[in-house]
């Protein structure tokens, strides 16, 4: 099954003002999802996540999903480049299956240098200082919740000639 993006690859302005780039990365299927990831590089995406930082004027990398090979590795990249870093975990891994010992030694490797993280909860929280040997008070709790008939952006308050970005992630799990 193709997904939506099918082989897009360069950048794309969406209706909204977003803009998305499509990189080149090689990928594999996905055994969580009906999706695909990126195969682990760790540094041959040094180029080009520097090439979007450095043009986009990045001030900031916020990483989101466990799983997420292209969040890991811009998130070691924008470190080496002094950007600051958050990264938001949802997850709750055990610690004693294969899969679960292999993503927490990849989040205590990815996370050692981070400037901040974000749990959804309490028990989140306390199993993210455990698993990614972080101190705790670099992790803050926001509930995993959006009200949006509270939380609407103003585009009249939107800031010329200044870049957004999000969060970079996948978009499925």
């Amino acid at each position: 099954r193709r997904r939506a993006r099918g082989d897009r690859c360069g950048v794309r302005w969406l209706t909204s003002g977003l803009k998305v780039y499509y990189l080149p990365f090689q990928s594999m299927p996905d055994v969580f999802s009906s999706g695909k990831v990126t195969l682990p590089s760790l540094f041959s995406a040094f180029p080009i996540i520097r090439n979007i930082c450095l043009r986009e004027g990045v001030s900031i990398v916020h990483g989101h999903q466990a799983f997420s090979v292209l969040a890991h590795e811009t998130l070691m990249h924008a470190n080496v480049m002094g950007i600051p870093t958050i990264f938001t975990d949802h997850s709750l891994f055990g610690f004693e299956d294969l899969s679960a010992i292999h993503m927490n030694k990849v989040l205590d490797f990815t996370l050692t240098n981070i400037n901040h993280v974000i749990c959804v909860s309490h028990t989140s929280k306390e199993n993210t200082v455990l698993r990614a040997n972080v101190e705790p008070h670099s992790v803050s709790v926001i509930p995993n919740a959006v009200d949006t008939s509270s939380f609407t952006p103003n585009p009249a308050a939107r800031r010329p000639n200044c870049i957004t970005i999000v969060c970079i992630t996948r978009l499925v799990y």
